[in-house]
């Protein structure tokens, strides 16, 4: 059977939780992950770039 509810809190995301990654700089990509900035705050970022720290 098909799962209807999945992706569903996506929609209710700014964007559809889609934006510009503040590390790599990727485009139009699922922003879904949290990574330290460089002061310490939160930054929501890519899937590639869910383990790594800003410089």
């Amino acid at each position: 059977m098909s799962k209807n509810k999945r992706g569903k809190a996506l929609w209710r995301m700014p964007s559809r939780g889609r934006g510009t990654c503040p590390l790599c700089g990727s485009t139009r990509i699922k922003l879904l992950y949290t990574a330290k900035g460089l002061q310490g705050e939160k930054l929501t970022v890519c899937k590639k770039c869910q383990g790594k720290q800003a410089r």
